[in-house]
């Protein structure tokens, strides 16, 4: 048996239209999940293997992922990264703004493109970059949203990327 805590905001996800999410996920990891909304508490117990592997899959709910892109992870070639902003703007809520605002970008476009290069998914969600893919794609995009919070700009990131990922695809 594990629990975790997620965020308010997103046990109404968790759960979905009449406990159909929730349902989905105790089906596909074999395990058992209880709820407490008002907590933001959720209670995973079932075989200890299936405990373990059910976690990343909440805590990807929970750091703002679409239940089915977290559900991946049931794949043993995928794997969660989460980073979190807040080491590299520190207490400042203006600057943690503005690093969200570059790793998203105008109109999403940062986020759609370090995804389309890396074939990764990617969630910007509080004070965190949630990274879901392939394990060697996970840790490319990794990379790149680090450089862009380090203040890298964008093309050049971009540029380093896509040299990654074709030299991975040789």
């Amino acid at each position: 048996m594990a629990e975790i805590k997620i965020p308010k905001a997103r046990v109404a996800v968790l759960l979905g239209v009449n406990g159909k999410t929730k349902r989905k996920i105790e089906e596909r990891t074999s395990t058992k999940l209880k709820v407490n909304s008002k907590e933001g508490e959720v209670e995973i117990s079932g075989e200890p293997l299936e405990v373990y592997q059910a976690e990343p899959i909440l805590k990807a709910i929970a750091r703002g992922f679409n239940p089915d892109i977290a559900l991946s992870l049931r794949h043993e070639e995928n794997c969660f990264e989460l980073i979190d902003i807040k080491h590299y703007s520190g207490n400042s809520k203006n600057k943690l703004s503005r690093m969200k605002s570059r790793l998203i970008g105008t109109k999403g476009k940062c986020r759609i493109t370090i995804e389309q290069i890396a074939d990764v998914k990617l969630s910007v969600y509080g004070k965190t970059v949630g990274i879901i893919g392939k394990i060697e794609n996970v840790h490319l995009a990794r990379i790149a949203i680090l450089d862009i919070l380090k203040g890298a700009p964008h093309g050049p990131v971009y540029k380093k990327l896509e040299e990654r990922t074709s030299k991975q695809e040789e």
